[in-house]
């Protein structure tokens, strides 16, 4: 029978971070997570990735200073072995580290800077290490990281995050009836849109400006927040902008999170390093003061159960919804259903892979960077099950053990659903194929009315194999760049302020699609 929860941690790396008495704290916490597991129905298990006696049965330990590649091989092998329900990764990227995916939309041309994504994507899924994101893009695990503070020297935030984890209960659906939702003046149609998708109305989304900090308590206290702003690495702020101007005002801090933030919120943040895990001591936010944590941190501190969002810049339109607008909307629409927040993250993956005949650059780095934050066994909103479920008949017949079997149904069809659409969905190749006549006529208008340097040169993909491989030929082009801001507009020279992605697909020669896309 398949584990119920894996938790993973590295003794080597949390000892030398938190000393021999932090460590016991550490364990100490993992045993009452442990207890409390045991009492909502399921058996969780921790793994000492770094212990040889542990690991033996499984292929070996993890070296003292685990590589990314070591810590995806070990995940690898449990997963064979045990087949867990659930894979919490225990610490930050400083204890275990996240795996440092290539960028397919990186530029060299003052475009998006990321070189690399650090993500946790590769964890979720069957394929070998690669640092390649074509290779995973069809997730089949349901994996969540509980993190500590980068920099810390002692552990009371992990154990803080672990004894609320033990703590967690499902509440009744109306106890995520209310919402809070922040946006940039810039993007409210796609905003509002995203809003309305998921709670039926906008009618609790703030746009900033005109409006500013400080939220009010009542406002903060909702269960659910949706953040569609402006980030910047290393920063305990998101930002807001008026349509048109370089201007970038404070719409949400860490520090005004403490003592607001309702026990169970489930957050999905848009925004550029929305999920971004950092040494306090490098943020220089701009209203002065330092040691602030990031706000994914901050909300996860003060009481949330999970939270969604980004290590590094998201796309997503200024109008209409795609990239970041959908995979957040999957994931809170999911936790909705009453899915752990593990399984919505999983299922936005799928879903947000499936949808498409082919992902394009932008498409593999959103599936990439986005990852959760928090226990991926947590079940915020109960699951509301048919009546019979309450029958006693029922209740004989399976004697608290339907949870379990019927997670493992559900496990057993995500596998399979993860499974096709890495067989099914094409790879993108570097290609040297330039645009048609088409494409380049649109181009030059696009790069002109959306502000970019009109001698930005596009680089190309073909799109290879998939289940249905196309006799024809089709290459996907991508071009981004930074509109000219004013440096003064902008004192913190976010990387992501003006950026803008061109994609363009053609097919032999004929142009099927474009879209333009922000950085977020």
């Amino acid at each position: 029978m398949a584990e119920d929860k894996l938790i993973l941690m590295h003794r080597a790396a949390l000892q030398r971070k938190y000393g021999e008495k932090g460590l016991a704290k550490v364990d100490a916490a993992l045993k009452r997570l442990v207890k409390a597991d045991a009492r909502r129905g399921f058996d969780s298990r921790v793994i000492h990735l770094d212990d040889a006696a542990t690991m033996k049965p499984w292929g070996g330990a993890v070296s003292a200073e685990p590589t990314p590649k070591e810590i995806k091989q070990a995940v690898d092998r449990l997963y064979a072995a045990l087949s867990p329900h659930y894979l919490l990764l225990l610490g930050g990227p400083d204890v275990l580290p996240l795996v440092p995916l290539r960028n397919p939309a990186f530029s060299t041309a003052n475009g998006d800077p990321d070189k690399l994504v650090p993500s946790d994507l590769p964890y979720a899924c069957d394929a070998a290490y690669s640092t390649d994101p074509g290779r995973f893009q069809g997730p089949t695990r349901v994996v969540g990281r509980l993190p500590d503070l980068p920099g810390a020297r002692e552990p009371s935030a992990l154990t803080l995050l672990i004894d609320a984890s033990a703590r967690s209960i499902s509440r009744p659906r109306n106890d995520y009836a209310q919402a809070f939702g922040i946006s940039a003046q810039a993007w409210e149609a796609s905003s509002r849109l995203s809003m309305k998708t998921l709670f039926g109305s906008a009618s609790a989304l703030h746009l900033v400006p005109p409006q500013a900090l400080p939220w009010k308590p009542a406002d903060l206290a909702a269960r659910l927040h949706f953040i569609n702003c402006h980030g910047a690495k290393d920063m305990p702020e998101f930002y807001g902008q008026p349509p048109g101007v370089s201007e970038f005002p404070v719409a949400h801090r860490a520090r005004r999170l403490k003592g607001r933030i309702s026990a169970g919120t489930v957050v999905a943040a848009e925004c550029c390093y929305g999920a971004q895990l950092y040494d306090p001591a490098l943020a220089v936010p701009s209203g002065g003061g330092v040691d602030e944590p990031g706000i994914a941190l901050a909300y996860l501190l003060d009481g949330a159960s999970a939270v969604f969002g980004s290590t590094t810049i998201a796309y997503g339109p200024s109008e209409g919804n795609g990239m970041a607008d959908l995979i957040c909307q999957y994931f809170l629409l999911q936790v909705l259903a009453g899915a752990s927040t593990g399984r919505a993250m999983l299922e936005a993956r799928q879903r947000f892979a499936g949808a498409r005949t082919h992902l394009d650059p932008c498409d593999l780095k959103t599936l990439a960077q986005f990852c959760l934050l928090g226990d991926p066994s947590l079940h915020p909103v109960a699951f509301e099950g048919h009546a019979l479920n309450r029958t006693k008949a029922f209740k004989k017949a399976f004697a608290g053990t339907q949870d379990r079997t019927v997670r493992g149904l559900r496990r057993e069809k995500l596998a399979r659903d993860g499974q096709l659409l890495g067989k099914a969905l094409p790879k993108l190749v570097n290609s040297e194929t330039a645009p048609g006549e088409a494409a380049t006529t649109t181009l030059r208008a696009m790069l002109r009315e959306s502000g970019l340097d009109p001698s930005l040169a596009p680089v190309s993909f073909e799109v290879r194999g998939g289940l249905q491989a196309q006799a024809s030929k089709r290459v996907v082009h991508l071009v981004n760049g930074r509109r000219a801001l004013n440096p003064t507009e902008h004192p913190l020279n976010s990387p992501a302020a003006g950026l803008v992605a061109l994609v363009l697909t053609e097919q032999d020669g004929e142009l099927l699609h474009v879209r333009r896309l922000h950085g977020r």
